[in-house]
């Protein structure tokens, strides 16, 4: 077993499905939870039935998404998790300032995002949320004790791909949680089952992360300019970019913190 040390180089959060990453110095993880207001809110299509009293997973097709709406990438949102204030904005104008905490800010949300696609998506659309609950991409894996998840990248990995397929790919395409360096690329793979150790935080990887369409979306542009699965595929033989891990034992990360694989379990 190869125990290559790396360290962490980015750390991002998803407050609303499908929408603006969230850059952080640092955050606090806790065991069987993602990154605290990781995908916590989702904008549902008008077809989606989701019962916030019996949240279950549901795919990411019942809700907004770039895979479907590359047009989202327009936009940038800014969620203040203390006041639950939510920021949108298309080239610096704002288009609205909400409080997602309340049910009367969620919905000016679900109609700013209706009016903005259009006949392009299956309206009225309208904000979903439920106490503890997160839309993952991912439904629960069956060697996982939880249903929530980090995802983490390899910038090795991620390297080898801009290598492969000519172009900078912006990391951001894929939406992971921790971006690190340091092991070799795709050595990740090899993880399933092992206990990766940041300071005093054990995280167990459960599975590799299979992509889609989403990534083609340049995020600072909205145009679909790369087609990352088939690069993958021709390439490298699979269609894999990062891994899902589950918090095992918590405590704060931080940018420049230490990352080891230290075991399988």
């Amino acid at each position: 077993m190869s125990n290559r040390s790396g360290s962490i180089v980015a750390i991002y959060r998803y407050p609303v499905k499908g929408l603006s990453a969230e850059k952080m110095d640092r955050v606090v993880l806790a065991p069987g939870e993602c990154l605290p207001y990781d995908r916590r809110f989702a904008i549902a299509l008008g077809s989606t039935h989701f019962d916030p009293e019996h949240p279950a997973w549901l795919p990411k097709t019942h809700f907004i998404m770039l895979m479907r709406d590359e047009k989202l990438a327009q936009l940038r949102t800014h969620l203040d998790v203390e006041s639950g204030l939510l920021v949108i904005a298309e080239n610096d104008r704002v288009l609205l300032r909400a409080q997602m905490t309340t049910a009367e800010g969620r919905e000016l949300v679900g109609e700013v995002f209706t009016n903005f696609l259009g006949e392009a998506t299956n309206g009225p659309l309208r904000v979903v949320m439920a106490p503890g609950h997160a839309f993952a991409d991912a439904r629960r894996k069956s060697n996982a004790t939880t249903d929530q998840y980090v995802s983490l990248i390899n910038s090795a990995s991620l390297a080898a791909l801009e290598a492969a397929m000519g172009v900078p790919i912006d990391p951001i395409r894929f939406r992971a949680n921790i971006y690190f360096d340091g092991p070799s690329a795709w050595s990740e793979h090899d993880w399933i089952g092992s206990e990766i150790a940041v300071g005093a935080v054990r995280l167990r990887v459960i599975s590799r992360i299979t992509r889609c369409a989403a990534t083609q979306v340049n995020p600072a542009t909205a145009e679909r300019d790369l087609d990352i699965v088939a690069g993958l595929g021709h390439s490298f033989g699979h269609t894999n970019m990062g891994v899902y891990a589950e918090v095992v034992a918590g405590g704060e990360i931080a940018v420049g913190h230490s990352l080891l694989r230290v075991s399988d379990t």
